[in-house]
């Protein structure tokens, strides 16, 4: 397998499904391509027609978008050990990361991921708040009902997780406050081995993507 990435630094989508495919060992290549600079765009479009990052290519199979990727890998590679095993849980994990890749706008446009970045300051409007709470209340209950197995919202690692951590990152670099139970689970997040080893990545690179370089 090889996954096209965009900056570590930046590309939060990048991250989700790389994070899923490095804490199960998986062997894949990567291929990083810088994001906002000349020739990004044909580079990217050589890889998926979708212009986007991620791209998975897989022998003759291209999948692009996040959570496609994760979906992919765990049915072919981790024996559907991306998803949690009790039907419950595995539907409300799916939930949350619909809720996470294709809502909570606010975080994602006003707060983007800066992995180098620390004490940024952005204005607090009504729908960060409020998303912002929305995070913090996904993150203390499940990791309160399914902590008994584990220290991950629902037992086990799984693509919730990945979803969620580059919101971790998000709200380190922005000093977001968060209740006890989240702040432990933000924290399981980002000690984990294959966060820091991404975050790391992110913090040596020496691009900049302007657009992303929200806060004072």
């Amino acid at each position: 397998m090889k996954l096209i990435i965009g900056n570590k630094n930046y590309s939060s989508w990048s991250l989700r499904p790389w994070l899923l495919m490095a804490h199960h060992q998986l062997a894949f290549d990567e291929e990083r391509i810088p994001l906002d600079e000349p020739g990004t765009k044909d580079r990217i479009l050589k890889a998926s027609a979708a212009g986007k990052v991620p791209v998975l290519k897989d022998g003759d199979l291209t999948v692009w978008d996040s959570l496609a990727i994760c979906e992919y890998v765990s049915e072919k590679y981790l024996e559907n050990r991306g998803w949690p095993a009790d039907i419950n849980a595995r539907a409300e994990a799916r939930a949350v990361s619909a809720e996470m890749h294709s809502g909570l706008s606010a975080i994602r446009g006003q707060m983007p991921m800066n992995c180098r970045a620390t004490g940024r300051s952005v204005p607090m409007t009504p729908e960060l708040e409020q998303e912002i709470a929305r995070v913090d209340s996904l993150w203390s209950h499940y990791r309160q009902k399914y902590g008994a197995n584990g220290s991950w919202l629902f037992g086990e690692f799984s693509i919730a997780d990945c979803m969620f951590a580059p919101v971790t990152s998000r709200f380190v670099t922005y000093g977001v406050a968060l209740s006890d139970t989240a702040r432990a689970y933000q924290q399981q997040v980002l000690n984990s081995e294959a966060m820091q080893a991404w975050v790391q990545a992110g913090r040596e690179e020496t691009e900049i993507v302007e657009a992303d370089e929200a806060g004072a």
